[in-house]
């Protein structure tokens, strides 16, 4: 099985401050990393890291950014389909993150907004039934429903991660086997929370929702039953791309042993996000190869 990941790559410049700042204020930080990014990117390299075959096809602009995402990204156990965009400048995220873990993030999306279908749905053509295609919310909606359609008419397997929140999300139920969310984004997509949420997302047709409940571990919804994971006792540090690290450990960890998605999924992609908050930054952050190894192995 392969892991096709279409979504955005940016260059995270990661800013620590006392406290979020209120609107119309200035604070005062210190740069604390910068370093590879993007939601797509971030889930790529964490399923390549699992030992799962991985691709990743995502638009990059121009400048120094563009060559320092070449660079990150050779440095990863994946194949990467980078579509360059003259004109265009190169996605990056300011990130502000408080000494409690907390972030905000704000991500720029030139290039993943522009990264034309034909060349998205052509990096699938060596898909075989089975194999999974993985999106975020950073794309645009034309682009994300004909990547969701080309893979159903491939057989393929569609996992989504609806953030940041778009308002056509409600539209592609349908062809999405997984969906993959926070609270916050469970209570804005169906105006309700926990089993009630996931029971609703069902009921359009996803076949398996993953709710990631923060401190409270993590859930998993089907039709046959719900699944509930305590979270993995750590420091937080930061929680930049822990959400994204859930996602990739539970789909890899169920690929790579030929099943679906299952309580040891989330058991596997629990203990994951657990190192990723434990450390700073965005990528320095994920678990290694051997860290996901013994997870894999325990």
């Amino acid at each position: 099985m392969r892991a096709y990941v279409i979504g955005n790559v940016t260059i995270d410049e990661t800013i620590a401050v006392s406290e979020m700042p209120a609107a119309g204020a200035s604070v005062l930080g210190r740069q604390q990393s910068r370093d590879l990014g993007g939601k797509g990117a971030n889930q790529a390299v964490v399923m390549a890291r699992c030992g799962l075959s991985t691709s990743l096809v995502a638009a990059i602009g121009e400048g120094f950014r563009a060559d320092a995402i070449r660079d990150h990204l050779a440095e990863e156990p994946l194949t990467s389909h980078l579509v360059p965009l003259a004109g265009r400048s190169t996605d990056f995220s300011i990130v502000l993150t408080t000494p409690d873990g907390e972030n905000l993030n704000v991500t720029t999306t030139d290039a993943a907004q522009n990264l034309p279908l034909t060349q998205a749905v052509a990096a699938l053509a060596d898909a075989r039934s089975g194999d999974l295609a993985v999106l975020q919310g950073n794309l645009t909606d034309e682009l994300t429903r004909g990547v969701l359609e080309a893979a159903r008419a491939r057989g393929m397997v569609t996992a989504f991660n609806p953030s940041p929140l778009r308002s056509f999300f409600s539209s592609l139920w349908p062809l999405i086997d997984t969906v993959f969310l926070n609270e916050g984004e469970a209570i804005a997509l169906t105006g309700t929370s926990g089993d009630d949420a996931a029971r609703r997302l069902l009921a359009t047709g996803v076949r398996a929702v993953v709710l990631t409940l923060g401190g409270n571990g993590a859930m998993l919804a089907s039709g046959e039953a719900m699944i509930r994971v305590p979270a993995a006792p750590c420091a937080v540090v930061d929680t930049t791309g822990a959400g994204d690290t859930f996602m990739a450990v539970a789909l890899a960890s169920a690929a790579l042993r030929a099943t679906c998605l299952d309580r040891t999924a989330i058991e596997h992609a629990v203990r994951a996000a657990a190192i990723t908050v434990s450390r700073p930054g965005t990528r320095s952050a994920f678990p290694t190869k051997a860290e996901l190894a013994a997870i894999f192995a325990g």
